[in-house]
């Protein structure tokens, strides 16, 4: 498996990292026989939203009963059914196909790896964002933050990394970043940025439900922490956005970022990438990029 340079635009590596037989496991895991029923799919993700049955059918146009006989086991709902009830608690595009798996029926959304000839305007897209955003960096990762790309801004970053080990694909990017010999000993204000890390994986396990996501918020909040607590830790009420610091060999590098997903997806794979962009928090940053672009 070839590692990541630093420096540089970082494409064919991580993205033909990720294809053939991790693919074929994902394949095999959604048409093995369900360990749960529809109904306890529904329950779980009903309760995980925080709503009563009788709001659920409310919303979702059905009659209480009907849901509790689903729930139960009592009725097995059609597969219309079931997207339509999965679409209302906002479940997502994986997890839907387990459900309709559970009731018997054929997977619904394909999920194919992001090197296949299909996912190309995606994939093309991608790259465009990310080239058209240097030299500031900008990167996509799927659903557990594994690295799918990224633009030379990013690859001039990695050469603050102190272990290359951590950069051996797949390439967890928030585990590179409050690792010790990852990003962290470059990161100023590191509480604050460790801080806003945790809480954004702590949301993400409370909607999506992850157990690998549950295990790498675990994991991270066991990396150590700073000894002195840190002014920035939260963001104070007039910052637009989480800064992050980097004490870099150009001078000190702020940034506040923003996340994009697809809008309208319907392969799995693609529902599940998520592009950060990293934009200069002040002149200072982007005039030291700029210096730095070839």
């Amino acid at each position: 498996m070839m590692a990541i340079r630093r420096g540089g635009s970082i494409t064919s590596q991580v993205i033909g990292s990720r294809r053939g037989v991790g693919h074929c496991r994902a394949m095999t895991q959604t048409l093995a026989r369900p360990s749960r029923t529809v109904g306890q799919h529904l329950r779980d993700w009903r309760t995980r939203r925080r709503l009563s049955q009788l709001h659920f059918a409310l919303d979702a146009g059905i009659s209480q009963r009907h849901l509790s006989f689903i729930e139960s086991g009592r009725a097995t709902p059609s597969r219309d059914m079931i997207l339509r009830l999965a679409d209302r608690l906002g479940v997502p595009l994986r997890e839907r196909n387990a459900m309709v798996v559970a009731a018997g029926f054929a997977p619904v959304y394909p999920e194919r790896p992001i090197g296949e000839p299909a996912l190309k305007a995606a994939r093309q897209a991608i790259t465009s964002i990310l080239k058209g955003h240097e030299p500031c960096p900008a990167l996509a990762v799927d659903r557990h933050w594994h690295l799918v790309e990224a633009n030379a801004g990013v690859g001039r970053l990695l050469a603050l990394v102190k272990d290359p080990a951590l950069l051996e694909p797949p390439v967890n990017v928030l585990r590179l970043a409050l690792h010790p010999d990852g990003l962290a000993g470059a990161i100023i204000n590191l509480a604050g940025w460790r801080h806003h890390v945790l809480e954004r994986l702590r949301v993400q396990v409370e909607v999506t439900g992850d157990p690998e996501l549950e295990a790498l918020r675990a994991e991270l909040a066991a990396l150590p922490a700073p000894r002195s607590p840190d002014p920035d830790a939260v963001p104070h009420f007039g910052d637009v956005a989480a800064t992050l610091r980097l004490r870099t060999p150009a001078g000190e590098l702020s940034f506040i970022t923003t996340v994009t997903v697809f809008g309208t997806p319907v392969d799995v794979t693609v529902s599940e990438l998520a592009l950060e962009l990293f934009f200069p928090a002040d002149d200072v940053t982007l005039d030291r990029l700029r210096a730095l672009t070839p």
